[in-house]
This record gives structure tokens, sequence and C-alpha cells, in this order.
């Protein structure tokens, strides 16, 4: 007969927990705990220690690292050093130098301040420490798993030396990547920080051999030296500022695209950070001068006071929110889009040597300034030029602004019509030829040579030659001026003769009825008919003929995560996009030189003249150099 079954086998999980008492978790298993915030992976030690090391004042960091950093991860750094009396405090959780009050919590500047980094890798690994100050004769050394504390060599600083990561929680170390994987992993916390702070000497050091170094430099130096001379010599620099708010760094040209979003830096008080808001803000910025599938390169920095941000959001401190999100998120955005507004190259090549790295804030820019309406290519002013006078006329702006006063009303009208009124096909008297030799070094794109099979312009500037897609061209040109022409009236809204009803969610409902009047001024009025349904009675003319209840819950999704919308933006881009490509000049079109004339400068005088609305170029520069390199003249 079998032995009777022991009841207590048997109990369900949750009245097991019923009979359990409530009583205090171990020291240990709490760190172990906490581990799994702060120490995904060996490059979660490399940033946790890096940040130590930065807020000790460092100005030299040595990496040393084996297996991926799985085997060892030491630290070497030359800061102010931790006294020996204070090494066991750094080794317990909660214990930190960086805040004492709620009030310096709220204001943290250091990297980091939460007091548990040090404490959950010793859960989870052995670690030492060594470290001494400038009022020490001699280096002290702490082992973390025994507390046994000894005298020791070494300079002033501290070395932290983690081994055998996960050494007592194997099933943590089964999630972990191959060698290669984890490395890389470090390398990209590594290379975050030698961006953001590259006044710091930087080694490392994986299996023995040396895998990168970066001497402290300008920040061009450094730029150019982690993310390739490719975006070095293909960047915008930015540098905004309003009151305590500072936008300052580089963005890559929309035709220096990547397939990839692996070039994006994004810092916040020189702290690296993944946040949906920024991140959205600059594509948004790259909107209409970049193809869907592509990707900006940027490195960016923005400086706003420490209580308008909170960092106290997750133990990894990569993730912040601030107090004032939809400011945030319009600041940044208009400082992008400005700086693509002023870009001054249609292709990488084109911008070589031609600007540096902006990683510091060095003026004053107005927040609420307009782009530069008259500014052409180069930030050279863009002047009205009578075809084939090779003079100017009275005014800087005739033919911009006798462009955008064809266009009336959306609709445009026939593309005819307004591609004359656009060239203002105009009487004159001197040559081309002689225009070109009187002003060759005045505009940036030179004077037009003749056309190559009705589809490129060749012009000659003070460089050398340049090439035209006058279809491109023309339809960035287009486009702009249909964007200007949107944004100078209000927007027209399209009651419905029968309102469309939908569905939503709680959420959704208290957007509705918080972000009421931002609706209204989009275009859209939404009435609330059920705590689960509201009726969409009126939208923005223009997007009359879209899909009603997904642009509504589009926007309302846009307006709860941004404090805005770009949904009726970018939808109403895409049919000014289609218009302006309609109604550009087509190919195998033959245009007189006056007409290229008029092209080159409606070019210069538009802003992100340098792509078209897909973003693909629409002009290139060939240097004397490059023709000479071409014909091996010289050689």
């Amino acid at each position: 007969m079998p032995d009777p079954i022991d009841s207590s086998d048997t109990i369900s999980p949750p009245a097991a927990r019923l009979l359990r008492a409530i009583q205090l978790l171990p020291d240990q298993l709490i760190s172990q705990i906490a581990a799994g915030e702060v120490v995904e992976r060996p490059a979660s030690v490399v940033k946790e220690l890096f940040e130590n090391a930065l807020d000790a004042g460092a100005s030299s960091l040595r990496i040393t690292l084996d297996e991926g950093g799985v085997r060892r991860i030491m630290i070497v750094d030359d800061g102010c050093g931790i006294p020996p009396a204070e090494l066991p405090l750094a080794l317990l959780r909660h214990a930190t130098s960086k805040i004492r009050s709620l009030a310096e919590l709220e204001a943290v500047a250091s990297l980091g301040f939460r007091g548990e980094a040090l404490a959950s890798i010793a859960s989870v690994a052995e670690l030492f420490i060594t470290s001494r100050t400038a009022a020490c004769a001699h280096a002290t050394r702490i082992d973390a798993q025994t507390g046994a504390i000894s005298p020791a060599a070494g300079t002033i600083g501290t070395t932290m030396e983690v081994r055998e990561l996960y050494f007592n929680t194997p099933a943590r170390r089964k999630f972990l990547k191959s060698e290669q994987t984890e490395l890389g992993h470090c390398l990209e916390v590594i290379r975050r920080v030698a961006l953001a702070r590259p006044d710091i000497a930087i080694s490392v050091i994986h299996n023995g051999k040396a895998v990168e170094h970066w001497n402290a430099s300008d920040p061009s130096t450094r730029v150019a030296k982690i993310l390739g001379d490719a975006f070095a010599t293909a960047h915008l620099p930015i540098d905004e500022r309003a009151g305590p708010l500072a936008v300052y760094g580089c963005a890559g040209l929309p035709t220096a695209s990547r397939g990839r979003a692996d070039q994006q830096y994004f810092f916040v008080n020189r702290r690296f950070v993944r946040d949906k808001l920024l991140t959205h803000a600059v594509r948004a910025a790259y909107e209409d001068v970049l193809h869907g599938n592509r990707y900006p390169s940027y490195v960016l920095f923005l400086d706003l006071p420490p209580e308008a941000v909170d960092v106290n959001v997750h133990p990894s401190k990569i993730e912040v929110r601030f107090r004032d999100s939809r400011s945030i998120h319009q600041y940044v955005f208009h400082a992008v889009q400005r700086a693509l507004a002023r870009s001054a190259g249609a292709s990488p090549e084109t911008t070589a040597g031609g600007h540096a790295a902006q990683l510091e804030p060095t003026g004053i820019a107005s927040f609420s300034a307009r782009p530069y309406a008259g500014t052409g290519l180069g930030g050279a002013q863009s002047s009205d030029f009578t075809p084939g006078s090779g003079q100017k006329t009275e005014s800087g702006t005739n033919w911009l602004r006798q462009s955008r006063m064809t266009q009336g009303n959306l609709p445009v009208a026939q593309p005819l019509a307004l591609y004359d009124a656009l060239f203002g096909r105009r009487d004159v008297n001197a040559s081309t030829s002689q225009g070109t030799t009187l002003a060759a070094d005045e505009q940036p794109l030179g004077f037009a040579l003749g056309q190559i099979h009705g589809i490129y312009v060749l012009a000659q500037n003070a460089q050398g030659l340049i090439i035209v897609d006058m279809h491109a061209a023309h339809e960035r040109i287009l486009y702009e001026q249909f964007k200007n022409s949107l944004a100078d009236r209000a927007i027209a809204v399209q009651p419905l003769l029968i309102p469309v009803t939908m569905t939503v969610d709680a959420v959704e409902m208290g957007v509705v009825e918080e972000e009421r009047e931002v609706l209204e001024a989009l275009g859209f009025d939404l009435a609330i008919l059920s705590p689960g349904s509201i009726a969409i009675r009126a939208v923005p003319a223009l997007l009359k003929d879209a899909d009603l209840q997904s642009l509504a819950r589009a926007v309302i999704s846009d307006l709860q995560a941004y404090g805005g919308s770009r949904v009726l933006t970018e939808r109403q881009h895409e049919l000014l996009g289609t218009l302006a490509c309609h109604h550009a000049v087509l190919a195998n079109r033959r245009l007189t030189l006056d007409e290229m004339n008029s092209l080159l400068r409606q070019m210069e005088a538009t802003e992100r003249g340098d792509q078209c609305n897909h973003g693909r170029p629409t002009w290139f520069q060939l240097t004397l150099g490059d023709l000479d390199r071409l014909f091996m003249r010289g050689q």
C-alpha cells in the first residue's frame, strides 16, 4: 500500500503563498534583485563604473576587458579617489556622495546618484576596489566579497575590477550573448561617453590587445574618430539657445543618411538618453528631406535646468521625463529644422572640410526666430538676378516674392502657367555669357552653360562645375512655396455633412477632453457622444478624403505621446509633395539660358534647396581639382 501523500506537496501555488509569513528578504537577495535592473550585461557594468569615474573628475580612463567583459572588467581612472574609511560604505546599497536631500535629488547634475551600482555589481560578480586620494600615502584595496581591506600600490585615482560576472547566478549568465556581441555592447557604451566628453583620454584593451584609443581632443576630432570621416565631412552644425535651454551638436546631411539608426546620439545635460520624444522631434525635422526608409545621423546635446527633467525614472538612468515635454519637443524640432533649412551642401563630397562639429553652445539664438527667408546656399544673401544682365535688381527678393504671388490658393494653377510665372519670362538685353563673366563668384550655384539630354543643367561657379537635376530642383522650389502658402493662411476646416462616429478607450477620451483647444487649432471638431465613443464633425479641408477614423486616432495618439501632432503636417506634406512633383518641369523640356539661370537663383533662395522632398540631391559640385584629377593634369 503506497504511503499517504503529504498534503503540503499538493498545495496549489496561491494557497502556498497564503500560508507563508511575510518577512524581510536577505540583503544579498535584495541586491541581486536590484542587479537585475542595473546589471543587464557586461556593458551595464562598464556604464556604471564609467559614470562613477567621470563624477570623480577623471581626465584619463583605461578600460581592460577579457572575454567581452564576462571574465573581467577593469577600469582605471585618475579621479579624486575614495578615502579608506569610506570604502566599506561605497559597497552598501543606497550609499552615495552625490545627493543628501530631496532638493538635491530633484536638481541632480551628476551622472550617478542612486547608490545602487556597486552593491548590485558585488552581488553578482567578484568586485575589488583599489583607490587612493591625494591625502593618502598609499592606495587601499577592498574585497567586496569578504570586506577585507589591505594596503596596496597605486597612484591617485581608483581602479575598479570586476571578475566572473554572474558566477553565482548561472541562470542569468545563460542569457548573455557571444563574446563579440558583448564586446560590441561595451564599446558602444564607451563611444557614448567619448562623444559626450572629448576632453577625456580613453583607451580600451580587449584580451590583451588595444582596441580603441582616443586622446583628449576637440569635439570635431572626437566625432570624426568615432563616427568616421563620412559623417565629419557631411554634417550640419547646430547651435540654438533660448534662455536656459540650449541645443547644440551636429546633424548629418540628408544625402548622407543611413539604412540603420546606428549613429544617433542624444545627450541631455551630457547624459546619453533614449527618449522617444526627442527621437520623434529629430525625425520630424527630417521629414521632408529624407526618404522614409532612411535614418539620419546626429550627435546632439540638450542642456536645460536639472529641475526641468527627471532622470530618476529607471535604475539604468537612460530614460528621462521632461516637465514640459511639448515645449522641449518643439524646441528640438525647430532647432534641427532650421539647421536643415540653412544647409550648405548637396552631397557629402560638397561639404568636405566645410563644417566643424559644434558640441559646445557658443552663442544666443532666438527660439522663435524663423529660418532665414532670404538666405541662400552657403549663407550668402540670395539676390534677385535678372537673367542675362549680370546685375542685381533693386529688390533682393522680387523673384521669390513674384513666384509666391502666383500660387494663389491651393489647388494650384495649371502646370505650364505656374512654370512660366516661376521663371518669369522676361526680355533681356545683355547675354548670359557676359553675366557669367561679370559675377561668376557672386552666386553660389554660378551661371548656366547648357543642358544635357533635357535632364541636367550645367553651370559654372567660382569653384568649378555645378550639375543640377532640374526636375528635382524645381520640385523642391514648388514644394517649399506650397508649404509657405499653406503656413501663411489659417487651416481651412471642412464640416462633415454626416459626422463619423468612432470608439475610443478611456485614455483617448481623456486626451480629447484635455486637448480640445489644440484639436480645434489643428482643424478637428471632435464631440463626445458617450463614455466610449466620439463623433468627428469637422476635419482639415486638405485631408477631407483621408481615412478620417485612422487620421483622428493618429492625431490623438500623437497628442498623448508628444503633446503635439505631426500627423497632419506629414499627411499635408505628402499631398504637397505629390503636387510639386506633378507640377515640376519634366525631363526633355528644353530651357533657355535665362530660364536655367532663373532656376539657379530660385534654388539659392529656397530653404532645403539641396535636396528634393524625397531626399535626393538636387545639385552636385565638381571642383577644378576634381576635373584636373579626371584628366590627370599635373600628374
